[in-house]
């Protein structure tokens, strides 16, 4: 009696999860029809069902009474599903079978390992041996025990654990293979010569899970799939994960009646029981109504796996009716895919090692051309055409490649004339390694700006700096497996209309256009590689630039500042506290004639080249001075020579040329901040006069002014960088210096120095008095 009532709520809490209570909000209700719309949220591991040609038992422990039964139980045993709820495997089985079941279940722990254990159970046909396979569901808080049977009433050609002897000389064969199709081969051959089964198929996933026919074993007189290609929605995600946890899955008859589980829900959980490990479960009608329209009678699929990832599958497929191979021999050739797999994972990893020490070996040759002092790292990245020199398309293979840096930009291969639409998207981009593949399709804009270009690889570094790759369209033609873009019909069922499975296999070629060959794991890899290796070579070249760059300015300013009787001259020379050396400098002389002529440049920009400009614009102005000039045609002449001579330069400077014996100064500024003029007893003020542009821009007639220096007094010359700075404002940082040369510190130019220094400061400081003695 109490076993009716607790099947009788089971029947009840079954109808009411039949009518519509979801086990998860993103999966079908169990009874809601499932079509090519909603396939992918089909519960396949929950299907409430298995195929009919094995018995199905979920049974407590350590008791082993049977809490659910598949319908068809009668078929194999005799009894009914009433008569086996609720009752003993010893009642249902016969202690025959019982007993070794529980000294096989007190021995070992993984009874997945150890499947099957051959038993002899009461049934139909008298004691016959049958198949166990086993293993524990989870339930709630606890488990049950699966007991699935499988009646051995074929030939079995060998027992579970003669299964390596079986097929030891088949994997001999697949450790002798050397390369990838060798294995797919001999894989294909040995799982058909095993299973009987009419066709036997591996098969590839590429990364977005779509597929290819790798290898093949067949009837002679069936058409070959060979090399056909499958669209990845073929096999939906959750089929794909339960491949991943449950290796081998076979349907024996296509065209079976599902046998439904009773009760359909665990009385203890009020949900259906997890078949992901059974052996017999039901597999989705929409995968069946497709092996259907393809003519399989019967199928079976094999997982290949590479660290736990699905890879590929071996499928076998049968056209001349059901087909069920014993489970030993379903567990041998699982051992044949789990060895292929293996070898799999050997042979692509020694692939992959061969390419990385290939790729490590490039990257290293051309890390050491990049550290050539005389050669400007972004010609040393792309090589020189003929030479043995190696470049970026070394490392990673495309048709074209452009690099910038160190404000420099060098291209190789075949590239737009015009790059610099491809560098300012590059500098928008977020990521440090940038991937297309279709500019066409992912990048529209850019793709009209580059022709020719389809796919891009691209590395960037700091300052827009960056590296970038160029593949032309590649065009390829896919063979499909059908038309993969029309995979679904609507089918009229009643007054409903569905969409089902596609009829036709037919070979469906493909041309894919507008679409580069994509970039491998490996050559993204050593992308992402090349990107801190630059870095640490950028920074090496900086501190070399920086320190020849320090040393060119430093030889260039004046060895010692001439003595002037009743005049003290007073210079002071800083790098930007960022550690560039930019091209400020200073000068002080005594000319032919008596004169002393003191100066203060700027040549615009950091680094070597600005300390060579520097040392240019010094020389030419001393040449002037030296012939007797004054001021304002020195600054005249020395426009000139930029002009014509460095016409990519931007330099400020400005020229005073002093009498001596009467403190009168002629003073010419082209482009640079005015002198200060100091007077005792008055306050700092800027020189009044014109000020003419920078060299290179000016008028050609630039004017001078006149000043005179009093006894006492003192006039300061001084670059941008001891006022300006991304602190100080050009307005309070006159201000400033007006202030300290007003007070106490302004007899000390090492204070007025400290005081004006500013660590965000990119710009060097520059800093020149020229003081008379008091009277």
């Amino acid at each position: 009696m109490a076993r009716r009532r607790r099947r009788a709520s089971l029947s009840r809490r079954t109808a009411v999860h039949q009518r519509g209570t979801t086990t998860s909000d993103d999966l079908l209700a169990p009874g809601v029809p499932v079509d090519l719309d909603n396939c992918a949220r089909e519960p396949i591991h929950i299907p409430g069902s298995i195929q009919r040609w094995g018995v199905f038992l979920a049974v407590t422990e350590p008791d082993l009474v049977v809490r659910h039964v598949s319908a068809n139980v009668a078929d194999l045993l005799g009894v009914g599903v009433d008569d086996v709820l609720g009752s003993s495997l010893d009642d249902v089985l016969g202690r025959e079978a019982t007993d070794p079941l529980r000294a096989h279940l007190q021995t070992w722990g993984d009874l997945r390992a150890r499947n099957p254990l051959v038993v002899t159970a009461g049934t139909v046909d008298g004691p016959l041996e049958v198949d166990a396979v086993l293993h524990r569901v989870a339930v709630g808080q606890g488990t049950l025990l699966v007991v699935e049977l499988e009646a051995s009433r074929g030939p079995r050609p060998f027992s579970f654990p003669n299964t390596y002897q079986a097929v030891r000389g088949a994997v001999e064969r697949l450790n002798r293979a050397l390369t990838l199709p060798e294995l797919y081969d001999v894989a294909a051959n040995e799982v058909r010569a095993l299973t009987g089964f009419d066709r036997v198929m591996v098969y590839r996933f590429d990364e977005q899970y779509n597929g290819e026919v790798v290898g093949e074993a067949k009837r002679d007189d069936l058409n070959s799939f060979f090399g056909l290609h499958y669209p990845a929605s073929d096999i939906p995600p959750q089929a794909r994960a339960l491949y991943e946890k449950s290796w081998i899955r076979l349907i024996a008859d296509v065209a079976y009646q599902p046998a439904p589980l009773v009760p359909g829900l665990d009385e203890s959980t009020g949900l259906p029981l997890d078949l992901t490990y059974s052996t017999l479960r039901s597999v989705s009608p929409i995968h069946c109504e497709y092996l259907g329209n393809m003519g399989v009678a019967a199928s079976m699929s094999i997982s290949l796996l590479r660290e736990g990832r699905l890879w590929g599958l071996v499928a076998c497929h049968h056209y001349s009716g059901p087909h069920c191979p014993p489970y030993a021999v379903r567990a041998a050739a699982e051992f044949l895919g789990s060895t292929l797999s293996l070898r799999f994972v050997a042979r692509s990893q020694e692939a992959d090692l061969e390419a990385e020490l290939a790729a490590a070996g490039t990257l290293e040759r051309l890390l050491v051309a990049a550290r050539d002092g005389d050669l400007a790292l972004a010609d040393a990245l792309v090589g020189r055409t003929g030479s043995a020199r190696p470049s970026v398309l070394d490392l990673v293979p495309a048709q074209g490649a452009v690099v910038r840096v160190e404000r420099r930009v060098a291209s190789t291969g075949d590239v737009p004339e015009d790059v610099a639409p491809l560098l300012a998207w590059v500098d928008a981009q977020d990521q440090e390694l940038v991937v297309r593949t279709s500019l066409v399709a992912q990048e529209p804009e850019l793709a009209a700006a580059l022709p020719g270009a389809a796919g891009l690889l691209a590395v960037r570094l700091p300052d827009g700096q960056c590296v970038v790759w160029l593949r032309h369209e590649a065009v390829r033609s896919v063979d499909w497996g059908g038309d993969p873009h029309n995979k679904a019909i609507a089918r009229l069922e009643g007054d409903a209309v569905r969409l089902s499975p596609r009829k036709s296999f037919d070979r469906w070629s493909e041309l894919v256009r507008d679409t580069s060959e994509p970039w491998t794991e490996q050559q993204l890899r050593s992308a992402s590689e090349l990107r801190p290796r630059l870095l640490e070579v950028l920074l090496l070249r900086n501190r070399w630039q920086l320190a020849t760059a320090l040393a060119v300015q430093r030889s260039l300013l004046p060895a010692e500042i001439p003595a002037v009787p009743g005049w003290t001259i007073e210079a002071r020379y800083e790098p930007s506290a960022g550690g560039q050396v930019g091209g400020d400098w200073y000068d002080a002389l005594t000319l032919p004639d008596g004169r002393v002529a003191v100066v203060v440049g700027d040549v615009a920009g950091h680094g070597l080249a600005a300390a060579a400009s520097m040392g240019q614009l010094r020389n030419t102005l001393r040449g002037y001075l030296l012939r007797g000039d004054d001021a304002a045609t020195t600054v005249a002449w020395l426009d000139r020579v930029v002009r014509h001579t460095m016409p990519t330069e931007m330099a400020t400077v400005v020229v005073a040329v002093l009498h001596p014996a009467t403190g009168e100064v002629d003073i010419a500024v082209a482009g640079h901040p005015r002198p200060l003029l100091l007077a005792p007893g008055r306050r700092p003020a800027l020189v009044d006069g014109v000020v003419e542009r920078p060299l290179g821009v000016g008028s050609g007639s630039p004017r001078s002014a006149p000043a005179t220096i009093e006894p006492g007094g003192a006039l300061v010359l001084y670059s941008d960088g001891l006022v300006d700075s991304r602190q100080t404002g050009l307005r309070a940082g006159l201000a400033r210096l007006e202030e300290l040369f007003a007070g106490p510190l302004g007899s000390d130019v090492d204070a007025v120095m400290a005081a004006c220094r500013d660590d965000a400061a990119t710009d060097d400081l520059t800093l020149l008095v020229l003081r008379r003695d008091p009277v």
